[in-house]
Parts: structure tokens; sequence; C-alpha cells
């Protein structure tokens, strides 16, 4: 048999590939490749290390300085005992009450005087007060009808001491209703009438040579009956603060 009859080179299989042809096609660009850039210029990452660290500080300062302030608290409560200044009206007289019927209306002429005693329960505390603004009606309800308003200058009430303020007020020519007036009229002869006191001061504490800062404080006496002043009932006052 011949050599002839024997191909040279042997027939390749469907898709097959010769591993020395070259592997890229015409036409063809392999995608560019980024640039390595050398450790200097390549972007760090943020540290949650420090973030920790002044998170458990704050958490830690925060924490000291509450302890410290309720022992403060605790110490100061314990070594003063602190109480609150106590007000009410001791007495309340009306040395004029006279209403005028005239054409244009029915009109009332009052002048009164009150006493505001203050006292100081505290041993080891002193109370200063700034200026008082002090407002006098009587009546209650619909019938409240106001007789005029007053300053009274500052003061301070020492420890364990009373201290007493002087309330003059006249309202003159005040014109009111007639069922109002007749009705105040009558209180007034029976002794019922509801005398009304509210007082608008800021009062300041002082202990150990020490002074606190001033805080607004709302007093209202309301609802007392002069019957009752005389028969020495004195209930305390409403005392409110930051209200005004």
């Amino acid at each position: 048999m011949s050599e002839s009859a024997f191909p040279s080179v042997l027939n390749k299989p469907p898709g097959y590939k010769d591993p020395n042809s070259p592997t890229t096609q015409p036409g063809f660009r392999p995608p560019p490749r980024k640039p390595v850039l050398p450790p200097s210029f390549r972007p760090k990452k943020k540290r949650s290390s420090c973030c920790r660290v002044c998170c458990c500080f704050c958490c830690i300062f925060f924490s000291l300085l509450l302890a410290l302030l309720l022992v403060f608290a605790t110490v100061f409560y314990f070594w003063f005992n602190p109480k609150l200044p106590v007000f009410h009206v001791k007495s309340f007289q009306i040395s004029r009450f006279n209403i005028t019927e005239k054409a244009d209306g029915t009109h009332l002429d009052a002048t009164t005087t009150a006493v505001i005693e203050v006292k100081n329960p505290n041993r080891k505390m002193t109370y200063y007060y700034g200026d008082t603004v002090a407002d006098v009606s009587v009546g209650e309800g619909g019938d409240e009808t106001e007789l005029g308003m007053t300053k009274v200058p500052k003061f301070s009430s020492k420890k364990q001491s009373t201290t007493s303020l002087k309330v003059e007020t006249k309202a003159s020519n005040k014109q009111v209703e007639v069922a109002v007036a007749k009705r105040l009229l009558g209180g007034y002869k029976a002794k019922s009438l509801a005398v009304n006191v509210v007082a608008k001061t800021k009062v300041g504490v002082s202990f150990g040579g020490l002074k606190a800062g001033m805080l607004g404080v709302t007093v209202n006496c309301k609802g007392i009956t002069m019957k009752q002043l005389l028969g020495g009932h004195t209930p305390n006052c409403v005392t409110h603060t930051l209200r005004w």
C-alpha cells in the first residue's frame, strides 16, 4: 500500500481550537485594565475607633456629672432642709364702698387696705424679693370687679421670720352693671363679700453667704370672705412659679 493513501494531516473535529493560533479575533479589543496605584495614593478607609473613644468619654463624663449633681442635691436637702415661703392674707379692710347711680350708669367708689403676711420657715435660708405688683378685686365669677393695683418695693424675709406687706388700693368712679353693683353692696353689708389679692413678684434665696437667681412667682389669694378674716381664719394662698 502506498503512502499516498494516508493524508499527511488529520482532519480536525468540529469546535477544535488550535492552541498555536491567535486567540484574538480581528476587530476585538480587550477592556482596558485599571491602573494600579501605589499604596500612598490609595484612599484610606475611615476608622470608627476615634468615634467610639469619644462616645465612651462623653458617656463617662456625663455620668460623673450627674452623680455629682445628685450628691450635691442630697447634701443640700439634708443640710438646709429647704421649705417654701408661706403667704396668706392677714386682714382686709374696706374703708369706703359707695354705689352711685348716675345718668350714664352705676359707679363704684372703694378704698381698701390689705395686709399680706410672708413667712419664712427655714432656719438656714433667707428669701429676698423684687418689686411686687398686687392686684385687688372683690366678688367671684362674673361679679369679680377690679379695685386697683399697687406696687410694693423689694424686701427680704430673714430666717424664721414673718414679714407684713401693706397693700392699699383705690377705685374711683368705676362703672359697673346695676345687678353686679347690688350684689356687691349686699355682700359688703353682710360681710360675705369675697376679696381677692393676686401678687406677682420675683424671689431668690440666700444661704451660706451665697445668692441664687430670682424666679418669677405668682401668689393667688382668692375667694376669702370678709367674715372669715374677721373670725381669724386666714387660709394660705396658692403659689405658682414661672406663671405670669
